[in-house]
């Protein structure tokens, strides 16, 4: 290869030169079948490369594969018709969150170094809170999503994930940028650092100013294990020189209940995009696809009652909750400016992932996905080890910052890090090399 004989001249390396890559499987490969967990889409073979993904083969990753997901991103469990269900490498008996936990699973057990999500609801930040690892929504309009199966164009965003803060701040070097096929990305050049991976050496938290959002900590039994996780983070923020203030979002529960637009668009965005593979996709709608019978049963009813939704994009229906989005934004901003925030910070969910069979609640990635601002989602801690996980469950803390503040979310995360070293590999998947 033209990097090998470059690196064995001492030339100049791309920045992820080497480094295996899993990508979900509803980004494009121009030599990889892009099925999206479907039975149906099995063959589906793309003409090209999805955008982020021909950046980041550009930059020298190497694609290893093509992960499992929920089938259509359709949901937080990873479960697919095509694929079965995927399993967490720290509890055999629980999901590994999702839609992207086929990548959260196999990085978790260090089958790559590198992974490619998709993020509806919260699908990136479940499987990193799920699997241990970092996980970041960007900002909308920071990644293109083009090559990438939609489900709700208001709503989705792609980003990295990784074991470590730098690993996914090298992805997003390379994974963000203007798109001139993507328009949400027009002005995405003028808001990227040199390198989001500038400051994670030197950064720190002193001075740093964290609002805990005490409404998205649960207060029930189920919760305990990672309420006492959150403790202990806050701990460590405020050790490190950040000061924690706890706050509230008034009226939340109002601002965000039924505020999802998914149900909405999905029908709209999976017809568009099967239309686009024209001549490859063996179907041209969602209601075709679901026509073939062969969608995961935990899937079906739901995916059914979306395909038969009449007040789609453009509807009033539609219209009024775009408006509320800008509500809760503009709540949330509020809240950041009055306390002079950083960052809110909160646990990703409030009760621990799920047993395989049970679907995930309490999530609470409501805040990102339904006001474009950028999360990172970071190891946080573990519950009590139990017989079907030694090392205990993940527990996720996340970052939301405003918009364009990935780089000071990644340079708080790579400090607590740095000094906490919360991540611990899965007792299921021992090293590599003894």
């Amino acid at each position: 290869m033209e990097w090998d004989r470059r690196r064995a001249a001492g030339g100049p390396l791309p920045a992820l030169y080497g480094m295996p890559l899993v990508l979900k499987d509803n980004f494009d490969t121009a030599d990889l079948p892009t099925s999206s967990g479907s039975l149906t889409l099995r063959d589906l073979r793309p003409a090209e490369d999805a955008f982020v993904v021909a950046r980041l083969r550009a930059a020298g990753a190497i694609v290893i594969g093509k992960a499992n997901m929920t089938e259509l991103a359709y949901g937080g469990t990873s479960v697919s018709g095509l694929g079965g269900q995927t399993l967490n490498p720290y509890d055999l008996t629980r999901t590994p969150g999702g839609s992207s936990g086929g990548t959260g699973a196999a990085l978790a057990a260090s089958y790559a170094v590198l992974g490619t999500g998709s993020d509806t609801g919260q699908s990136i930040r479940s499987p990193a809170s799920a699997c241990a690892l970092v996980g970041i929504r960007p900002t909308h309009g920071l990644v293109s999503r083009r090559g990438v199966m939609p489900f709700s164009p208001t709503q989705d965003e792609v980003g990295p994930l990784a074991r470590s803060v730098a690993d996914a701040a090298l992805m997003l070097d390379v994974m963000a940028g203007t798109d001139p096929r993507d328009a949400a990305t027009l002005d995405a050049d003028d808001h990227k650092p040199l390198s989001y991976t500038d400051a994670l050496g030197a950064g720190h938290l002193r001075g740093a100013r964290l609002g805990l959002l005490t409404a998205f900590l649960g207060r029930d039994p189920v919760h305990a294990a990672v309420n006492s996780v959150v403790r202990s983070a806050v701990g460590h923020f405020t050790r490190l020189g950040a000061v924690v203030v706890p706050v509230g979002i008034p009226g939340l529960d109002e601002l965000t209940a039924g505020l999802s637009l998914m149900h909405l668009e999905v029908a709209a965005a999976v017809g568009a995009y099967l239309k686009g593979h024209a001549g490859r996709a063996p179907v041209r709608s969602l209601r075709a696809l679901l026509a073939r019978g062969d969608v995961h049963p935990s899937l079906r009813a739901g995916l059914e009652a979306d395909a038969r939704v009449r007040n789609g994009p453009g509807s009033a229906a539609h219209r009024e909750l775009l408006a509320r989005r800008d509500e809760l934004r503009n709540a949330v901003l509020a809240v950041l400016d009055a306390e002079g925030l950083d960052a809110l910070v909160y646990p990703h969910q409030q009760r621990l992932v799920v047993p395989v069979g049970e679907e995930q609640i309490q999530r609470n990635g409501v805040l990102s996905n339904s006001t474009g601002l950028p999360a990172v989602t970071l190891p946080g801690g573990f519950s009590p080890p139990t017989a079907t996980a030694p090392r205990g469950v993940p527990v996720g803390i996340e970052l939301l910052g405003r918009a364009w503040s990935e780089a000071r979310l990644l340079t708080m995360a790579a400090a607590y890090e740095r000094a906490v070293d919360p991540r611990r590999a899965p007792a299921a998947t021992p090293p590599l090399i003894p």
